[in-house]
């Protein structure tokens, strides 16, 4: 384990900020877990403990549980933060609520801690601004479940100290990652924005008549799904071939969607407040039994897939496919 990100600082203990502290236990940092909320304690501890046993669970732990446990120490005080070297906040996206949990950090810990955020909503750029040393601050952006995914995009400000960033990339290794480091903040980041033109393409052709919600999924889970996880986008350019896709472009784009309207289905569920199969109000008309048993299946497949790439992983990297500037 390398020291220079060893003792490393979350903010925020709800369901993505207990799945970051897993996945960072899991990888042998030492994790100082702090909530915002006291009277959040102990329902925090409560999640970091049972985002655990999901670990424990999908076989992903090489040790017994109290290996882990005894390098996480959880606190409502924010001077428990005092020797970090990462703290990485993870709270609801307000800017005025993390503007001041920045300044609190920043009032316990050295001039070398390096903090982040795990927005996926608020501008690095933005964000920056509230703190009384921007260079030193990043994105570092998680999938979830945090432990049991090889995602993770960083992501600079326009005051970036860039070198702090690629070390960061570098040690995100160390944390079981595949990171990806973007050198300009973009609203959305890498993998949203890519979602996000899909679901617009999707219910234009959905609000079009051309094909239901279901059949759509199908498409993206026995097309998509049966190549994403070893080749992403442009490998597999190159593995069909490039003769004709400029062809295609040239006939396709211009008929894409580039609507700036939220879908009507959208602003349906807004007004009933839908939050999917967390209240059963959502795009497909879940039951209490179909979203438990969503919940289940994803569980079981973030385990296959997870062991299933980590098979593969190795064997791209022999192929060494860097850019020509070296990225990769």
């Amino acid at each position: 384990m390398s020291e220079k990100l060893h003792i490393i600082g979350v903010v925020g203990l709800g369901l993505m900020g207990s799945s970051i502290i897993v996945a960072l236990l899991k990888s042998g940092c030492q994790v100082i877990a702090v909530t915002p909320l006291p009277e959040e304690l102990e329902e925090g501890t409560q999640r970091i403990l049972e985002q655990l046993q999901l670990a424990d669970d999908m076989h992903l732990l090489k040790e017994n549980q109290p290996t882990y446990t005894k390098n996480l120490t959880v606190s409502s005080d924010y001077k428990a933060l005092i020797n970090c070297q990462l703290v990485i906040e993870c709270i609801i996206e307000l800017e005025e609520i993390k503007k001041s949990v920045y300044q609190q950090i920043e009032a316990v810990v050295p001039i070398s801690c390096v903090i982040a955020s795990n927005t996926s909503a608020i501008p690095i750029n933005i964000l920056q601004q509230y703190l009384q040393h921007p260079s030193r601050f990043m994105g570092i952006h998680w999938a979830e479940p945090a432990y049991a995914t090889r995602f993770l995009e960083i992501t600079c400000g326009e005051k970036t100290d860039v070198s702090l960033a690629e070390m960061v990339q570098e040690e995100a290794i160390h944390w079981e990652k595949e990171p990806t480091l973007l050198y300009k903040d973009i609203r959305g980041f890498i993998t949203n924005r890519l979602l996000y033109a899909a679901y617009r393409q999707g219910f234009e052709l959905i609000n079009q008549g051309v094909v239901g919600m279901a059949g759509l999924d199908k498409c993206f889970q026995y097309d998509i799904g049966s190549w994403i996880t070893i080749m992403g986008i442009f490998k597999r350019m190159d593995y069909v071939g490039l003769n004709h896709y400029f062809q295609t472009y040239q006939t396709i784009f211009p008929k894409l969607c580039n609507s700036h309207e939220v879908p009507r289905q959208m602003e349906e569920i807004l007004q009933t407040k839908g939050r999917g199969i967390h209240n059963l109000k959502g795009l497909y008309p879940h039951s209490e039994q179909s979203a438990k048993q969503l919940e289940h299946n994803f569980a079981i497949f973030n385990e296959e897939i997870y062991r299933l790439a980590d098979r593969y992983r190795n064997r791209l990297k022999e192929l060494n496919l860097a850019e020509p500037n070296g990225k990769q």
